[in-house]
């Protein structure tokens, strides 16, 4: 929320410059009135605004993204329930509100009631007053008033003005009521409810009413002499209404303003383009949003978060753990699809990470298990094809991961991943993505060969030997412009990692990530990053100063985003942290000062420089007392 209010005010600010400094004093009043409206709605709009392709151009989106480190408790289990906590005489508490909330709100509600006491204030100068109809305007007669104003098609007139003065007041209000200028006050009236505390929508509202007055003198002076008009500014005893929503014919603040603007020189055609500059301003905005200004992600999971325990379990421990995972997910009626996704959601890999193969594992296992013990259950006869499956799949069961890996690089493993041409999908194993052999460039050109001729096949997948590189191509009407872009990638020895909707301009990431002592005799690169971010976590938990939060007096999550780069020498450079307190991020760059050399990582053979965001969350228990 507070992201959100700086950005509005921050945009606000900006388009309010441009108008005050090249817009203002122009004559072109309806092009104004519009930059205003425009800005105004902008203002609010941009920050909720997106594009991904800004965010996939910007340096930002080449950071390697770690994920979450927690310091302090955010678990699931063991939650005190209201069922135990009375039975332990202990009194369950909600969370209190933010006292920014309740000023927050408390302003909204005094601002909405100070609009509403002004309509009815203005309702019942209405319905206490007569009434009479002169062409379009419904005129209000104020007894001893000298006011003038208008709402909507509603003229307020003061019977103490001048017969000879009340036809060029009648003339500036109908243009008021011809272009609803009321609109455009009462949405800056909701505008001030909603950012009650801001500054810049008042100034908004005061230069929208200031353009109203320009407009509607520009139109009725066309139909009077300018001097009459003049003098009958001038001679008016200034009694004005307080209503922040009508247009008042006399308002003394404004009177030598609109006089200056009436004898003021009509601006050349060619200041217009002073309105062009709008375009590299709300670009500028976008370009932030889409890429700077993205909030953290919420953690809605706590399993997807880091578990630094996980490496340390064993091949057994590993699998019955995923194996109990299921199983709670059964229990707790998750539906098909989220328990065959969790088991199998990497199986176009060829070759899995440690942790998707034990998932897979599990997920097979339970498969057989249950169908075996549903066939027990229900009586039915258990075949000699059923028990060799199932004994087909307890050896497979068997299989460690090391076994796996082994077994993965074999031609039988190979034939089998490539000839699984299930829904339409062809599939190609080669050893080096980036450096094809002649043997398996003209496969692909073959397989290539088959999605043109037959209709059936409408995807084809080409993985590497390691399993972290692949091209997926869908749309078949788009081969033969594929097959050149992967013969250009191919020459320039460019690794394609993936080309979606059939011609995508192909891309290099880092081959190899730096890793910390310790991860790299690891055999995937999905395995060394999982080991480095959990013993970042490691690090990160064990040297962070929790008691400073006692100090700082912070309670619930803190955020806190860090940014840094691992240099060709392995060292960290370039720290960078954002939180909501300044002693948050000098903790948080101290603690990632203090991380040990890494291996530089690599890229085509080269030694190179990594960016990488690590975010942080910072849970703060509350005293045990509380």
């Amino acid at each position: 929320m507070l992201h959100y209010i700086l950005q509005v005010v921050a945009f606000q600010l900006g388009f309010l410059i441009i108008y005050d400094v090249f817009l203002r004093k122009e004559t072109f009043f309806n092009w104004n009135r519009a930059y205003l409206l425009i800005t105004a709605v902008l203002s609010i709009l941009i920050p909720f605004i997106k594009i991904e392709r800004i965010k996939t151009i910007m340096p930002e989106a080449f950071v390697i993204r770690l994920p979450e480190v927690i310091i302090g408790e955010v678990s699931q289990t063991n939650t005190l329930t209201p069922e135990i906590a009375n039975l332990a005489g202990i009194s369950i508490e909600p969370e209190p509100v933010s006292i920014w909330n309740i000023v927050l709100f408390s302003g909204m509600c005094l601002a909405s009631l100070i609009l509403l006491y002004k309509i009815v204030k203005l309702m019942v100068l209405f319905y206490k007053h007569p009434k009479r109809w002169s062409n379009d305007l419904l005129i209000v007669t104020l007894f001893k008033s000298t006011s003038a104003f208008s709402f909507f098609h509603y003229v307020f007139l003061g019977e103490a003005i001048h017969p000879k003065d009340q036809p060029s007041i009648l003339e500036h209000e109908s243009v008021h009521v011809k272009q609803k200028h009321t609109l455009d006050l009462l949405f800056f009236e909701l505008l001030r409810i909603a950012f009650w505390f801001n500054p810049l929508v008042y100034m908004y509202q005061n230069r929208i009413s200031e353009l109203h007055e320009f407009i509607a003198d520009a139109k009725a002076v066309k139909h009077q002499n300018k001097v009459t008009y003049y003098n009958n500014l001038l001679a008016q005893v200034f009694e004005t209404q307080q209503f922040s929503f009508v247009n008042p014919f006399f308002k003394q603040s404004l009177i030598k303003k609109r006089i200056l603007m009436l004898s003021k020189t009509k601006s050349k055609q060619i200041h217009i383009i002073k309105y062009a500059l709008l375009l590299p301003m709300v670009c500028a905005m976008l370009i932030y949003t889409s890429s700077y200004a993205q909030p953290e992600p919420k953690i809605e999971v706590v399993e997807e978060t880091i578990q630094v325990d996980d490496s340390k379990l064993s091949d057994k421990a590993l699998k019955e753990k995923y194996y109990n995972l299921i199983q709670e997910m059964v229990k707790n009626g998750e539906g098909f699809m989220k328990i065959f996704d969790f088991g199998l959601g990497n199986k176009e890999q060829y070759i899995l990470s440690k942790s998707d193969y034990y998932k897979q594992n599990a997920y097979f296992e339970y498969i057989t298990n249950t169908s075996m013990q549903r066939k027990v259950e229900n009586d039915e006869d258990i075949s000699q094809e059923d028990i060799k499956h199932s004994e087909s799949m307890k050896k497979m069961f068997s299989r460690t991961y090391d076994e796996y890996v082994d077994w993965k690089h074999t031609n039988e493993a190979k034939e089998i991943w490539e000839n699984n041409s299930r829904n339409g999908v062809l599939r190609l194993l080669v050893n080096d993505l980036g450096n094809m052999t002649e043997e398996e460039k003209q496969t692909m050109r073959h397989k290539l060969d088959m999605i043109e001729r037959d209709t059936y096949f409408k995807k084809l997948l080409i993985a590497s030997m390691n399993g972290n590189s692949k091209i997926i191509l869908q749309d078949p009407s788009g081969v033969k412009e594929f097959k050149e872009e992967v013969d250009k990638a191919l020459q320039e020895e460019i690794e394609i990692i993936e080309v979606e909707e059939s011609i995508e301009v192909p891309f290099a990431v880092v081959d190899q990530v730096p890793v910390m002592l310790g991860c790299q005799n690891l055999t995937t690169n999905e395995e060394q990053k999982a080991c480095m971010s959990e013993n970042i976590a490691i690090h990160v938990n064990k040297n962070f100063n929790t008691d400073m939060a006692k100090q700082l007096g912070l309670v619930g999550k803190q955020r806190i985003s860090v940014i840094f780069k691992i240099d060709t020498q392995g060292d960290v450079i370039e720290v960078r942290a954002r939180a909501p307190h300044p002693d948050l991020e000098n903790e948080a760059i101290r603690v990632i000062n203090l991380l040990p050399q890494f291996k530089p990582g690599l890229q085509k053979g080269k030694i190179v420089t990594v960016p990488y965001s690590l975010p942080i969350l910072f849970q703060v228990a509350p005293d045990k007392k509380d």
